[in-house]
């Protein structure tokens, strides 16, 4: 899904319209998220969730994390529903099987890291995690669902959006209330920057977002940028900071499924336009294989402010320290 320009503004008459719809979403939500876990795995859980509707940078929350938790001699697994694919039982991604159309491009990002697991119920995915030499599960998504119970709970916030107009869905971006989220929370990380005000009254960590050590140096590069993610301005603002000219920039909506007419379009507009066309890796996996060729991928990865506290929170609440 696209946001609508009016979940970014306070005022607005079509937010205020449909307010009593986001109480009715609020109350549903709260209800679910407040109902007693079916099952508590023997592992430690930690949930990397969001309160808002849309990309806020879980999956490289995830990532990182995986790999501090390899570091220390852990063996991680990662569980998902699998946004985007087509796997209700519990599946174990693999790369030389699976596709984007299989278990969601995420998963696939993810499974790069550390064994990946997706399916239509998570408690179920876990179970299936733990019997297979889990030692501690990350959880990508399901701050809001209450089937497994969770050990530690990260909300992930993008600083430049924040939490939108504050109001709930369909009247703005929040999936639930603040108050109501940050009662299950145990942290906030803030990516991009400090938060202007940290509202969840949380322990926060902050982080960016910069290049990956292997990433194509596209310093003075003519580009054609497009993607499909949630804040796609983010990717682009992310190549300008690179020293990208980005002669034309296209938006899709979030998990967009690319044909091979639009892939096209765009190869043709990088070609008159005499440059590069480039995504993201999320979106890079859900090219038509045989289009991949002549685009390129922008990999990212995170870096923080406070490295050495971020782990210790997390290896001292989860008691893997």
């Amino acid at each position: 899904m696209r946001a609508p320009e009016f979940w970014h503004n306070k005022g607005g008459i079509l937010s205020f319209v449909l307010s009593p719809f986001g109480w009715i979403y609020s109350a549903i939500t709260s209800m679910r998220a407040a109902a007693k876990p079916t099952w508590a795995a023997p592992i430690p859980v930690i949930c990397i969730g969001n309160v808002v509707m849309g990309g806020a940078g879980k999956t490289l929350v995830s990532i990182d994390l995986a790999e501090r938790l390899k570091a220390k001699g852990q063996n991680p697994h990662i569980i998902m529903r699998g946004y985007g694919g087509g796997m209700n039982a519990p599946t174990k991604v693999d790369l030389n099987l699976h596709n984007a159309n299989d278990v969601g491009d995420e998963a696939l990002l993810l499974a790069r890291t550390a064994p990946t697991w997706v399916g239509a119920r998570r408690a179920d995915v876990a179970k299936h995690a733990t019997k297979d030499g889990a030692s501690v599960l990350i959880m990508d998504d399901g701050f809001q669902n209450p089937s497994l119970a969770k050990d530690l709970s990260l909300l992930v916030v993008d600083a430049e959006y924040g939490f939108g107009n504050g109001r709930v869905c369909p009247a703005g971006p929040l999936r639930e209330p603040i108050k109501n989220a940050a009662s299950r929370a145990h942290a906030v990380i803030s990516l991009g920057g400090s938060l202007s005000e940290n509202v969840m009254n949380l322990p926060a960590f902050v982080g960016y977002t910069e290049p990956t050590s292997n990433a194509t140096d596209i310093h003075g590069e003519r580009v054609v940028a497009f993607g499909g993610i949630g804040r796609p301005e983010k990717f682009f603002n992310s190549l300008k900071a690179a020293g990208a000219e980005l002669t034309e920039t296209i938006s899709f909506p979030d998990h967009h499924p690319f044909s091979d007419a639009e892939i096209k379009n765009v190869l043709a507009k990088a070609k008159t336009q005499n440059s590069i066309a480039i995504t993201t890796e999320k979106d890079f996996v859900r090219i038509p294989a045989a289009l991949r060729t002549d685009i390129m991928y922008f990999p990212v990865r995170l870096r923080w402010e406070q490295a050495d506290a971020f782990e210790g929170f997390i290896l001292e609440r989860t008691g893997l320290s």
